[in-house]
């Protein structure tokens, strides 16, 4: 039984007294669940901001990852944003993508989806769309061919009509979870000849920085298909070469080596290397088995929903990434359900059983997966810092100008300890940065909680305060009535990272002159 809470709507409110608008929709709210099918609680919600641009509110959703097939539809919808009519729907499932649907007819189960936050060109009348994968993610033996073409891809919707005017798939057969979690970086670039050219910069889990002609999705800088390795599970298949952009510098750790495991003392290193010399690790899209893999980045990526920070004047892109590794291993369903790993479940018509997100059951193919962080034995990486970096890239020679660890092991520890100081290893980071027209680049997103002003030119950190909960959100920043500047961040904390939680909205301002 379903609860207003679990809902999936649209509101809209009078930005001068938060009444809900009685000409959007049913006064003031658009029901989202029309032509979706059977959706239980917690399959379907809305995890981003709807984009608002030329009389259009567009907006996708988030599905329940690694559950099941047939899990509700990843269409992409757009609302008249006066009156909350449905303007279009873009299902890669019909034919075309944006037909209008028949009263009784439902969008097309299980497609890929697009969670993050959307960009947008108002003068192109373009929307870019980041993709994830038909879920479930790790085994694709039962993709349809429409899943193939459209998993982790950037797809580029007329805003008026919904259609396509171009896509670009930066996983081939993603068996990873690589999904694009965020929209591009729009920036304009000099072409040939003293020509701009309109360009947008998407960042990936997998470490590449694909840049692209947003006009109509060529690359600018390059892109190789390169040969990957191959997988062993049956019913599967694998695509022989990934794209990696090789015009742009590559923001994921090299391959690990024995010499890269870590530990606090020579018995959980000497641990995570007998670990390592057990589990395959085969590089960069080393394909989920039997035995045990290697995830090197794994589902949360380099960069994850946050994306990157774009100084349009100075033609510099910053970017905070993350190092974390993972333990992968695909297992017989019927094992890991006798393993009792998760419970059985039988079809759309019952309620879901499995309210834990990371048992990754995958109901309906003959696999589940097992993923979880390679920690040894105190609870701290197998693998040596730098864990997060920032770094400052030139849009314009396509070089790295600076980069650097980030954060403090302040506020984690073994065993699950919060230490009051920290070592200046890099950190985990979940959370986007912002960039100034002075050159300040402000970031939170550290799990040992502080919010930084870094010089834009160097890296070098010119403030930083200690916050309650975690900053795992993206700055805001804005002159007040009084003449001040000032950031927001909101310290809310984040499960996956292991930040405190928090409900505050913290504020500083800029000292009067």
């Amino acid at each position: 039984m379903s609860t207003a809470s679990d809902l999936p709507r649209l509101f809209e409110l009078d930005a001068e007294t938060g009444r809900p608008c009685e000409g959007f929709g049913d006064h003031g709210m658009v029901d989202l669940r029309e032509h979706m099918g059977p959706v239980p609680p917690g399959f379907h919600f809305i995890s981003s901001p709807p984009l608002v641009l030329n009389g259009k509110s567009v907006l996708g959703r988030w599905v329940y990852d690694n559950q099941s097939v047939g899990e509700p539809s990843g269409v992409i919808r757009a609302c008249d944003a006066n009156t909350g009519a449905l303007a279009w729907s873009w299902d890669m499932g019909k034919t075309p993508a944006n037909k209008k649907l028949d009263p009784d007819e439902i969008y097309t189960r299980g497609t890929p989806n697009g969670w993050g936050v959307y960009t947008a060109d108002p003068k192109l009348n373009l929307v870019f769309v980041p993709l994830g994968n038909a879920t479930p993610d790790y085994f694709g033996g039962e993709r349809r061919p429409f899943d193939d073409a459209y998993s982790s891809s950037l797809v580029a919707l007329d805003l008026s009509t919904g259609q396509e005017r171009w896509h670009f798939q930066t996983v081939h057969h993603d068996l990873w979870d690589f999904d694009l979690p965020s929209g591009p970086s729009l920036v304009d670039l000099p072409g040939d000849n003293g020509s701009t050219i309109p360009a947008l910069v998407q960042t990936s889990k997998q470490g590449q920085l694909f840049v692209l002609d947003r006009r109509d999705g060529h690359p600018i800088a390059n892109v190789e298909e390169k040969r990957v390795p191959k997988g062993d599970i049956p019913g599967e298949h694998y695509s022989p070469t990934q794209p990696f952009s090789t015009g742009m510098p590559q923001m994921l750790a090299p391959k690990l080596q024995e010499t890269d495991m870590w530990g606090a003392t020579p018995i959980d290193q000497l641990l995570c290397r007998i670990a390592f010399h057990r589990m395959r690790d085969d590089g960069l899209f080393t394909p989920p088995g039997e035995k045990a893999t290697i995830g090197w980045p794994a589902f949360d990526g380099t960069s994850d929903w946050y994306g990157a920070t774009i100084d349009p004047g100075r033609k510099l892109l910053y970017l905070n990434t993350t190092f974390m590794p993972f333990q992968l291993q695909m297992l017989p369903y019927k094992a890991a359900l006798d393993n009792g790993l998760f419970k059985p479940w039988g079809g759309w018509t019952e309620p879901y059983p499995q309210p834990e997100f990371q048992n990754n059951p995958e109901h309906g193919t003959p696999f589940s997966i097992v993923v979880k962080p390679w920690l040894n034995v105190l609870g701290l990486p197998c693998v040596r810092p730098p864990w997060g970096q920032m770094q400052a890239i030139d849009m314009l020679t396509k070089k790295v100008v600076w980069q650097r660890p980030i954060g403090t092991t302040r506020d984690m520890g073994p065993s699950g300890l919060r230490m009051p100081f920290g070592l200046p290893t890099g950190i985990f980071s979940m959370g986007g940065s912002i960039a100034t027209r002075s050159g300040v680049v402000f970031i939170g997103a550290t799990t040992d909680q502080y919010i930084r002003a870094l010089d834009g030119r160097t890296g070098s950190a010119l403030w930083e305060y200690h916050l309650n909960a975690g900053g795992n959100a993206t700055p805001l920043t804005y002159l007040g009535r009084d003449g001040r500047q000032y950031v927001v961040i909101a310290a809310g904390g984040h499960g996956g990272v292991q930040s405190r939680n928090g409900d505050q909205v913290v504020a500083f301002a800029l000292p009067r002159d």
